[in-house]
């Protein structure tokens, strides 16, 4: 209770600023389903270019919540997509204050 003034004061829901991002949230939920998936087909799946894939991914690797594997197919580099298990948590967590929130139990 705030201090004389009969308000509750509930715990704050922390949203996750890595994953909040729409692309970010969209592309975590795409490559959860799946061990792994590759670059273009994330990128076309997402609609967006390379260079905006190639930005949130960044973000996504630097906290540790997706990995990277190059290799070849068919005689061309690739890239694949996987999320972490810190990364499934941090998704998890995040969809769980989404709904709290929107849900109004907060």
């Amino acid at each position: 209770m705030a201090a004389g003034l009969g308000l509750v004061v509930e715990p704050v829901i922390e949203l996750d600023p890595v994953i909040h991002a729409p692309v970010r949230l969209r592309l975590m939920g795409i490559a959860r389903t799946l061990p792994e998936v590759e670059y273009a087909a994330l990128r076309d799946r997402l609609e967006i270019s390379d260079s905006v894939l190639s930005k949130h991914l960044a973000a996504l690797c630097e906290v540790g919540y997706v990995s990277l594997r190059k290799g070849k197919l068919a005689g061309r580099s690739r890239t694949w997509v996987s999320v972490s298990e810190k990364g499934a948590r941090a998704l998890d967590d995040h969809v769980a204050a989404l709904r709290a929130l929107a849900s109004g139990t907060v």
